[in-house]
């Protein structure tokens, strides 16, 4: 239940007559649908759920010895719903779920419910003996606020203490989870690694917590055969490690929830994700300080070849590449052509597409594959033979095949590079200023020209 919708309700446990709650009610604690990834040229795929943890402590119901392991959480919502009809609110928002269950259900059985909890009458229009009462437990009432801010506290400093005791750690053990490298030492080690060698950045190591947990997690759902970032699952290793690279979901899924408890952020302030916290406001705060980016990390992103799978983590190393191997010199059909940057996004993105559809379009043949593709534009010399500037020159091709499309960010739009006929069509041509007409007539060229044609008559 919203937190607009519960501030609503009156600081004191009281009657409300709505016959609508029943369906918000109903709902909360129900809902098995996530957020979907929609991506270019791919079907939408499901985020996953959370997994729960082998041996996880479990958390009573309020009102009955019922107990459910702490990862399944939304089932102990669920059944309160049911059974006992108690919604809890911003249930997201507490920080220790476990503490906070265990605190009121003590106090539900030294005071009625009623003391603590809103009442909300559902089909009060209906006939009394399809009435029912649902119990609203929110920040509204002052103790259950003040327990959820002593609970953030307490849990912060929990995390921070954890945070500081794995960063000087040095007896850390892990294995690259992409080449099965080993690291000892600090953590900081391996996941520099893996963000250095494998483009996997999960985050600076000061900025996570339970590293080995974490890490865990993520091994497991390659174990597992699913991908980190749309989490589909695959058939064999090889296959997850080609989905994985051609598609760039080298990332975890930030949609993902289960992550969230691995990221120092998401424990700062209290009923704020770390979504909220980057979206802040932090002009104030760089105005009072000093430009200092020696944190500053900066890890290599690959762009990817126009017509085969080939990776480069340099325009300049990509260029050679598509060269050499294609006969494709992007370079020198952008000087050719006076290309200015916008008509080589047109290009590029032209070209993805019809690479994307098996289609070659110097002579419009379509293949079964993008291999069969490949090599018929080779051995035809089709690559470099590029159809008339309408065809690729539309608008439709200023958005991106690939929504991550690296080379797009690496095209140059340098006039330097460009020939002396598209500058000169590019010279922007103004018209005089004609605000003050009468000292216009007086100065302008046009009145020397009678003068001139008179002299040679």
């Amino acid at each position: 239940m919203a937190a607009s919708e519960t501030r609503r309700t009156a600081a004191g446990p009281e009657e409300h007559d709505d016959c609508r709650v029943g369906c918000r009610v109903g709902d909360v604690g129900c809902e098995d649908s996530k957020d979907c990834i929609l991506e270019p040229l791919s079907l939408p795929e499901s985020p996953g759920g959370t997994t729960t943890l082998e041996g996880s402590p479990s958390v009573p119901c309020i009102c009955c010895e019922e107990h459910f392991p702490v990862a399944e959480q939304d089932k102990l919502l669920k059944h309160m719903i049911i059974e006992h009809k108690i919604v809890i609110a911003d249930v997201k928002l507490v920080a220790d779920f476990q503490r906070y269950i265990l605190y009121w259900k003590k106090r539900f059985t030294e005071q009625p419910i009623t003391d603590f909890c809103s009442v909300i009458r559902i089909n009060s229009t209906a006939p009394f003996e399809e009435q029912d009462n649902y119990f609203l437990l929110c920040d509204v009432l002052p103790e259950d606020r003040i327990l959820r801010e002593e609970l953030q506290k307490h849990k912060l400093k929990e995390i921070l203490e954890q945070q500081q005791q794995e960063r000087n750690d040095t007896n850390f053990h892990g294995i690259c989870m992409f080449c099965n490298e080993e690291f000892s030492g600090n953590r900081s080690l391996l996941l520099n690694h893996m963000a250095r060698e494998h483009a996997f950045n999960i985050g600076l190591p000061d900025n996570i917590v339970n590293c080995n947990e974490f890490l865990c997690t993520l091994q497991k759902k390659l174990d597992n055969l699913q991908c980190l970032y749309c989490e589909k699952t695959f058939r064999d290793k090889n296959t997850l490690k080609d989905h994985m690279r051609k598609k760039q979901h080298r990332r975890i899924n930030p949609k993902n929830r289960e992550y969230d408890r691995f990221y120092v952020i998401n424990y700062l302030e209290l009923g704020k994700s770390w979504e909220e916290v980057q979206l802040e406001d932090d002009r104030e705060l760089l105005d009072h300080q000093e430009e200092d980016w020696s944190d500053w990390e900066e890890h290599p992103v690959s762009a990817v070849c126009l017509f085969c799978e080939n990776q480069a983590e340099t325009i300049e190393k990509l260029y050679i590449h598509m060269k050499d191997t294609h006969d494709f010199d992007l370079l020198k059909i952008k000087s050719e052509l006076g290309l200015s940057f916008y008509r080589q996004v047109k290009l590029v993105n032209f070209i993805r597409r019809q690479v994307h559809q098996c289609r070659c379009y110097g002579c419009n043949a379509r293949f079964k594959s993008k291999a069969d593709l490949r090599t018929h534009m080779e051995e035809a010399k089709h690559i470099s033979l590029l159809p008339d500037r309408e065809t690729w020159d539309q608008l439709e091709y200023y958005f991106p095949t690939y929504e991550n499309d690296t080379l797009l960010c690496t095209l140059s739009d340098s006039e330097s590079d460009l020939t002396a006929q598209e500058q000169i069509e590019d010279v922007p041509i103004y018209s005089e200023d004609t605000s003050k007409l009468h000292a216009l007539k007086q100065s302008s060229i046009l009145n020397q020209l009678p003068l001139q044609e008179c002299l040679k008559d």
